[in-house]
């Protein structure tokens, strides 16, 4: 079975993070939710509470087949100042692992280098942040190994994406039919 972390900071984006949490358990892939606080709640950018299931500190990550970065401010700052987090990025980058981000997160990535010469999309206004990227208004994009999409409106259609990367895309498409995505 594949397993995905997706990392939650205080101030994420609600529907960046869980309409991909509940896509990928659809599809049967283990999701793990992270938090890189020292507590197992972290409050999205809405105020809305999450209980996660897990504390970065204590997480292991080498059977990783993917990770995930939602957006929201201030989770988006949030995640970019957690340095284990960065380094881990970087290091599944080196490795031409799966990394998903959307809306701001790809800033994080932008800041490793993780970007360079690869076409991603973003926010609307984040784009200086993505280092060497070059950047589109595409709704998601798909860069070997890298995944960003654009926002809160391209969340199912990121979801659907990661599922056919990591599963198949017939599969991704029996997925968007039960769920009535049109």
């Amino acid at each position: 079975m594949q397993n995905v972390y997706i990392f939650l900071a205080n101030g994420f984006e609600e529907i960046e993070a869980i309409t991909p949490i509940d896509v990928l358990r659809r599809a049967e892939i283990n999701v793990t939710t992270v938090s890189i606080t020292d507590s197992l709640e972290v409050k999205g950018a809405h105020n809305i509470k999450v209980l996660a299931d897990a504390i970065y500190n204590n997480c292991d990550f080498s059977d990783a087949d993917l990770l995930i970065l939602p957006g929201g401010m201030p989770g988006t700052l949030n995640l970019d100042k957690h340095d284990d987090l960065k380094e881990l990025l970087l290091n599944f980058s080196n490795q031409n692992k799966l990394i998903g981000a959307i809306c701001a997160a790809p800033l994080v990535l932008g800041g490793q280098g993780i970007l360079k010469d690869k076409n991603v999309t973003c926010y609307p206004g984040f784009e200086d942040k993505l280092i060497g990227a070059k950047t589109t208004d595409a709704p998601i994009e798909v860069a070997n190994n890298i995944i960003t999409a654009k926002g809160v409106g391209a969340a199912m259609k990121f979801a659907l994406q990661l599922v056919s990367m990591l599963k198949d895309e017939e599969l991704a498409i029996k997925l968007a039919d039960k769920m009535v995505i049109e």
